[in-house]
């Protein structure tokens, strides 16, 4: 059997469970559907880990698929949509995700140094990109007329369709003024470290006591 293409095809599949798994981890950790937003750091770390290795398999799935010899690619054809001569539609699909993602995980790394508007609207293109990923598995995967991969595929859509449905009526809540709990800052002093402390009494000056007047 072709190594190679055994190698693509199993990373393709690995990185999009990933991103699936990234995409829903981090609806779980945005909305209320767990009640209050979890607080942990940790949490947010493995929403980072799960989008990292994804982006780990998405690259050796496109070197696998460059030293395949069964459908041959070039790197231009990997790079630039609509340059494919197999099935163009499909691998434009595959490379605008990949674009995203990697716009995604930057924005992620240098999440600190961005302005939270700007960081904000790229991560909301996590969004198109499970979809575009999605639809990639479905119409250019090997593995697409697999039932239980397209089962699992059309399932996570239709769980991705609900979380952005509550997500934007939760967008919606907030211009139309309902209270919302606003999300923790960590840089903000903790309420016992911005409570004045009461000022001491003054000291008595050492010596002998003062005499009482007559």
């Amino acid at each position: 059997m072709n190594l190679p293409w055994l190698v693509a095809r199993a990373s393709g599949l690995v990185s999009w469970s990933l991103l699936a798994l990234s995409v829903t981890w981090g609806f779980l950790l945005s909305t209320r559907v767990l009640g209050r937003r979890p607080k942990a750091r940790w949490l947010l770390d493995l929403h980072r880990f799960l989008g990292g290795l994804a982006v780990i398999f998405v690259g050796v799935h496109v070197t696998a698929i460059l030293v395949d010899s069964y459908v041959p690619f070039s790197p231009v054809q990997l790079l630039v949509p609509f340059t494919s001569e197999y099935r163009p539609a499909a691998v434009a699909f595959g490379i605008v995700a990949f674009y995203l993602l990697l716009a995604v995980e930057i924005s992620s790394l240098l999440m600190r140094r961005l302005p939270k508007n700007a960081w904000r609207a790229i991560h909301l293109a996590s969004y198109p990109l499970y979809i575009l990923a999605t639809v990639h598995l479905l119409t250019a995967g090997t593995d697409a007329g697999n039932i239980v991969v397209r089962t699992v595929a059309i399932v996570t859509l239709v769980e991705a369709t609900v979380f952005v449905t509550i997500r934007a009526s939760t967008a919606r809540g907030r211009l139309a003024g309902d209270p919302v709990e606003p999300a923790p800052d960590i840089a903000a002093p903790t309420a016992w470290a911005s409570t004045p402390m009461p000022s001491a009494p003054p000291l008595r000056p050492t010596g002998s006591p003062p005499r009482a007047s007559r």
